[in-house]
């Protein structure tokens, strides 16, 4: 592969790495939301933090994807910063060589869930539903 091959495939991930970002914003926007209308309405319940458990751990799911695509732009800038004669378009055969299942999967999950950028909008709001049950 030549090193425009490596450029296209950068390119093309790095767009794709920026849009998991803004769903991941997007993710945190509906939570907000989700969470001002309940306090407005005077209506914060169990499900309401059930529910918005739920969105946090979608955005640490969301995040986990945008961490694939992470590791591969890294490794692609190895490549191209050191004239490598990486092979291009590989991302998912080497997802699919340490592609985890079962606990480590959901463990990842979990880790990226708790990362600061996504725990901390999420935790906060989950924080403020449990004083508020707490104070009713």
């Amino acid at each position: 592969m030549n090193r425009d091959d490596l450029a296209i495939e950068w390119q093309l991930l790095q767009i794709q790495f920026d849009s998991y970002e803004k769903f991941s914003l997007a993710i945190k926007s509906v939570s907000f939301i989700f969470f001002s209308t309940a306090l407005f309405l005077n209506a914060i319940t169990l499900y309401v933090m059930a529910a918005l458990l739920v969105l946090w751990l979608q955005d640490g799911i969301w995040k986990t994807f945008q961490q694939r695509i992470e590791s591969r732009l890294l490794q692609l800038e190895a490549f191209i910063l050191t004239d490598n004669e990486g092979a291009a378009f590989q991302f998912n055969r080497q997802f699919l060589e340490s592609r985890q299942s079962g606990l480590s999967l959901i463990k990842e999950y979990g880790l990226n869930a708790l990362r600061p950028t996504t725990a901390y909008l999420h935790s906060t709001l989950i924080l403020i539903v449990l004083l508020n049950l707490t104070l009713s």
